[in-house]
Parts: structure tokens; sequence; C-alpha cells
């Protein structure tokens, strides 16, 4: 068991997020993954819509 991938490359879940948080756009994404799709990009905000609603995730506090 390793950490969460899009089907089909090797980027993790972990991978889109922080560069989400960081501030990374979607076309900034699409620009450096261009094998990720949108299909790809929503179903990372549906594992993690998934895992709240799950109460699999607590809420942390990232510091800047």
């Amino acid at each position: 068991m390793g950490k969460p991938v899009l089907k089909g490359t090797r980027i993790s879940v972990e991978v889109i997020l922080d560069l989400l948080s960081d501030g990374w756009s979607e076309a900034q994404l699409f620009e450096s993954y261009p094998n990720l799709t949108r299909e790809q990009l929503i179903a990372v905000f549906a594992f993690v819509r998934d895992g709240v609603q799950q109460d699999l995730y607590m809420p942390v506090r990232r510091s800047a």
C-alpha cells in the first residue's frame, strides 16, 4: 500500500494537492503534467471529498 496515485500515472494525489495549495493554477498543472486530464483532476477532489465525508481527515493548520 502506497500513496494514492492518479490512474494510469505515477502522479500522486498528494503532489496535486501540494501544488494547488502552493497556489498553482489548473493551467500550470496541465502545462507541467501534459498527460493529466481534467477528469483526473476532478477525481482528486472527489477522493478528498469522500475522505472528508467519512471523517478520515482531521483539519490541520499549515504553517506559512
